[in-house]
C-alpha cells in the first residue's frame, strides 16, 4: 500500500492557544503598566527628541587626554578588584551556611526526621540567608559608606553580603537537586559531613558550582560600577562625578571602557567555565 501522502497545514495549528496567552498576558500587563505610569512614547515627543539629541551631541569629542585615561585604567582596574574582592568574601559567607542549610548533609535527617536543634538551626540560616539577600547592594553600600567612608571598601562589603546569600541559596538548591546516594552512604558509614561534602557532593555538582559561581563574578563587575555612584569608589564613582560636571566627552569614554569591561568579563567567564566545567 502506497503511504498516505499529507500536506502541511497552511496555517499554525495552534494559534487560537497562542492568541489567547498573548491576550491573557496583554490583560496582565496593561494595569502593571498603568500602575507604574510607563509610557514609552513620551520619549518620541518633539521637546524630548531635541532634550536627547543635545545629551548625547556632549558626548563628542570624547576624552582621551593621557592623564584623564591614566585615572580611568586605575579605576577600571580597582572595579575590577572590588568585585573579585567581594565575591571572595562572599564565597566565604556563603559555603560554611551551606554546609549548615543543606538537608542532605544533615545526620540526624538519614532516619527520615530531622532532630529539633538541628531543624530550628537550618530554618535560621535560611532566613538568614533570606536577609542577606533581600536587601540590594546599593542599599548595602549606602550603609558601610556611612561606617567606613568613601571607597572600594563599602563596595567590598556590599557585594560580600548580598552575594553571600545569593550564592549561599542557590548553592543549596544545587547540592540538594544533584544525585544524594553517594553522599548518604558515606554519612551512613560514619564520614564527617565535611567529608560527605567533599568527596559525595562537591564532585558531582562541581561544575554547576563553578558556573554560577563565576557567573556571580560576572555579575559582580557590574555591580561594582553602579555602586560607585553612593561613593563605593571605582569606574562609577568617576562615572558619577563627570555626570555632575556635565563634561559628556569623559562620560562616553568611560561607557565605552566600562562596555569593552563587560565584554571582556563575559569572554573571561565563558573560558573558566570551559576550564572549571
Amino acid at each position: 500500500m502506497d503511504p498516505v501522502l499529507r500536506t502541511a497545514p497552511t496555517r499554525d495549528p495552534a494559534w487560537q492557544g497562542r492568541l489567547f496567552w498573548m491576550l491573557a498576558i496583554a490583560v496582565v500587563l496593561w494595569p502593571l503598566g498603568v500602575a507604574t505610569e510607563f509610557k514609552p512614547w513620551v520619549l518620541l515627543e518633539p521637546e524630548n527628541l531635541k532634550v536627547t539629541r543635545q545629551f548625547l551631541g556632549t558626548f563628542f569629542p570624547l576624552a582621551h587626554d593621557s592623564e584623564f585615561l591614566s585615572m580611568v585604567v586605575r579605576e577600571t582596574w580597582r572595579t575590577v578588584a572590588m568585585a573579585t574582592a567581594g565575591v571572595t568574601l562572599a564565597l566565604a559567607v556563603a559555603i560554611p551556611l551551606t554546609l549548615i542549610n543543606t538537608r542532605v548533609l544533615s545526620i540526624s535527617a538519614l532516619s527520615g526526621r530531622m532532630a529539633r536543634g538541628p531543624f530550628w538551626l537550618r530554618q535560621v540560616v535560611r532566613w538568614l540567608l533570606i536577609v542577606l539577600r533581600s536587601i540590594p547592594e546599593l542599599v548595602w553600600a549606602l550603609v558601610f559608606v556611612r561606617v567606613v567612608g568613601l571607597g572600594p571598601t563599602a563596595g567590598v562589603l556590599a557585594i560580600a553580603l548580598t552575594y553571600g546569600g545569593m550564592l549561599g541559596k542557590v548553592y543549596g538548591e544545587i547540592l540538594e537537586s544533584g544525585e544524594t546516594h553517594a553522599t548518604e552512604t558515606l554519612l551512613r558509614n560514619g564520614s564527617s559531613r565535611l567529608q560527605a561534602f567533599l568527596f559525595g557532593l562537591l564532585p558531582t555538582n562541581a561544575a554547576e558550582l563553578t558556573s554560577y559561581t563565576v557567573y556571580r563574578w560576572e555579575c559582580a563587575i557590574r555591580s561594582s560600577v553602579v555602586l560607585g555612584f553612593v561613593g563605593a569608589g571605582g569606574l562609577g564613582q568617576q562615572l558619577d562625578n563627570s555626570m555632575k560636571m556635565f563634561n559628556g566627552g569623559e562620560v562616553a569614554s568611560m561607557l565605552l571602557v566600562f562596555i569593552a569591561l563587560v565584554a571582556l568579563a563575559d569572554k573571561a567567564s565563558a573560558w573558566l567555565r570551559k576550564v572549571l566545567g
